[in-house]
């Protein structure tokens, strides 16, 4: 399980889905940032242990390659960078939409998915979970999920006593620089993912 853990805490990396959580989160109450950090990581962990259980069988019937997750993360990611470099929320909050509402939203869209179970962590448990021969592996599978959702709920947490030291200006500064790095990544993603089809495209003409 301790490797299964390691190379998913690795892979999500929960320290560097903190700038956007304080970014989204700045104008919260202690209690809503509470319930953004459960729905947030509950999310990511129910998503993660249903493609861990069923994600090879749905990519087959649907006949979905993985490197299709990296193309529309990509462009996911890349939109919601692009929006946040402009100092806006994404998703964006409507004008009577309230804290706990909006809370839900951000918390499912982007932290949960594709922030904490994004494209390489969907890979990465349900190539461990084709590894599981015995149902002791799969349950070391689903142990290590629930850990790292569980670090990155405890990471998030200690993340607010850095968004008090931010301030409102600092926050907002922080959503900007997120919002280019997110940008970035999003071109790693959406690259990664392309260069298959452009490489199967190649092949077939060879």
């Amino acid at each position: 399980m301790l490797f299964i853990f390691t190379s998913l805490f690795t892979m999500i990396n929960p320290l560097a889905a903190v700038p956007l959580y304080i970014s989204l989160t700045q104008n919260f109450s202690h209690k809503t940032r509470r319930k953004v950090i459960l729905t947030s990581c509950s999310t990511a962990f129910i998503a993660m242990v249903l493609f861990a259980l069923a994600g090879e069988a749905l990519f087959s019937f649907f006949g979905i390659n993985v490197n299709a997750l990296r193309v529309v993360g990509g462009v996911l990611f890349f939109i919601m960078g692009f929006e946040m470099l402009r100092g806006r929320t994404v998703p964006k909050k409507l004008d009577d939409e309230s804290d706990d509402a909006y809370g839900k939203d951000i918390a499912i869209t982007p932290l949960g998915i594709p922030m904490i179970c994004g494209p390489g962590a969907i890979t990465m448990v349900i190539l461990f979970m084709q590894e599981a021969k015995s149902t002791e592996h799969t349950f070391a599978v689903v142990g290590a999920i629930f850990l790292v959702c569980l670090s990155a709920a405890i990471i998030f947490a200690i993340g607010e006593g850095l968004l008090k030291l931010m301030g409102k200006i600092g926050a907002s500064v922080m959503m900007r620089l997120m919002g280019l790095i997110m940008m970035l990544i999003a071109v790693e993603f959406f690259f990664a993912g392309i260069s298959y089809y452009v490489q199967m495209v190649l092949d077939k003409v060879a």
